[in-house]
């Protein structure tokens, strides 16, 4: 089979190795769609945790084509999608129903060989059943899944106002999830017109391209989806008294910013971040099938295996106009 390999920073080939065999309790999935997510590229960029040389990809769809001898909930031909964080179950953060800060975590494209692969073997209790949902939607399971850890952290209220900086695929998702909670209020901001354009369509209540225009201290929630430092400084200037603040995209792993605690104390914030996802899998899942949230207008690139380091840097180098990008292996 053909791979893409992350070999060590800023270093990428294409390989053919010799497909996987499942374990007992594996199954082995046929990829037909994977998603390049911001870890790709900073897996790619050296600056987030995994191990090298590694076949990345966390966000992927297909069909299982073999089971291990242990494997009972699916079959060959089962068409699924897959939880990429695999907790031990056993330390005291997984007892603690915490398992997103397992002890012993292992994660499928990050330190297990993952979906930018034409084969890739996963774990039977990671795998979901997608049923007639396309292999497109069902790689969004989940980045979605992320989402909705997010908007839990920060508990939105009916008729709360919020301010989301950030329209790409994850700010979509955000500006959606908050809308299916009850907000009332939900303005966005981006400098790319064309994000604005289908934010509007998602039911942003208005859109703009600089963050000025807003009133200060006016909003429940303010949301950074950019992990650029001065932004996630300037929500405290948007959130009002008694607000909450969601810090949700990945920052540079080195990066650091200013905040006046006295602020805080003054209008008595309250600031969330957002790590992965918590058991939000069926969540994500449910949503996408019952049409609560739509992902396929975030698809912007739909590229063979062979163009993966090419839509690495077309989000790394912000190159040319992308929302998701799809990777499809099976295509040439």
């Amino acid at each position: 089979m053909n791979i893409a390999q992350i070999e060590k920073k800023n270093a990428l080939r294409f390989i053919e190795i010799s497909k996987p065999t499942p374990m007992e309790d594996e199954v082995l999935i046929e990829v037909m769609a994977s998603g390049i997510c911001g870890t790709d590229v900073h897996i790619y960029q050296g600056d987030y945790k995994g191990s090298y040389p590694i076949i990345p990809g966390h966000e992927f769809s297909g069909i299982i084509q073999e089971v291990g001898d242990k494997v009972r909930n699916f079959k060959i031909g089962d068409r699924v999608t897959i939880e990429p964080n695999l907790s031990c179950g056993t330390c005291y953060d997984c007892l603690s129903n915490r398992q997103h800060f397992c002890q012993n975590v292992q994660s499928v494209g990050v330190t297990k060989p993952g979906g930018m692969a034409q084969y890739v073997c996963v774990p039977e209790r990671a795998v979901f059943p997608i049923g007639d949902l396309s292999f497109e939607e069902a790689a969004f399971m989940e980045p979605l899944s992320c989402v909705l850890h997010g908007v839990e952290q920060v508990n939105p209220g009916l008729s709360d106002s919020l301010l989301i900086i950030g329209a790409g695929p994850i700010g979509l998702l955000l500006l959606q999830s908050f809308l299916v909670k009850g907000c009332s209020r939900v303005d966005v901001i981006d400098k790319d017109e064309s994000r604005l354009k289908m934010a509007t369509a998602m039911g942003a209540s208005s859109i703009s391209t600089q963050l000025d225009v807003n009133k200060k201290e006016s909003y429940h929630i303010v949301c950074d989806a950019t992990g650029v430092t001065f932004i996630m400084e300037e929500t405290l200037n948007y959130v009002r008294p008694s607000g909450r603040i969601l810090w949700f995209a990945v920052p540079h792993v080195d990066a650091e910013i200013k905040v006046h605690p006295f602020k805080m104390f003054e209008k008595e914030i309250s600031i969330f971040s957002s790590y992965t996802s918590c058991r939000n899998s069926w969540q994500a899942l449910e949503m996408i099938q019952n049409k609560r949230i739509n992902v396929s207008k975030l698809i912007s690139h739909r590229i063979p295996l062979k163009d993966f380091e090419k839509g690495l840097k077309i989000l790394q180098n912000h190159s040319e106009p992308a929302m998701k990008i799809l990777v499809l292996p099976q295509e040439d």
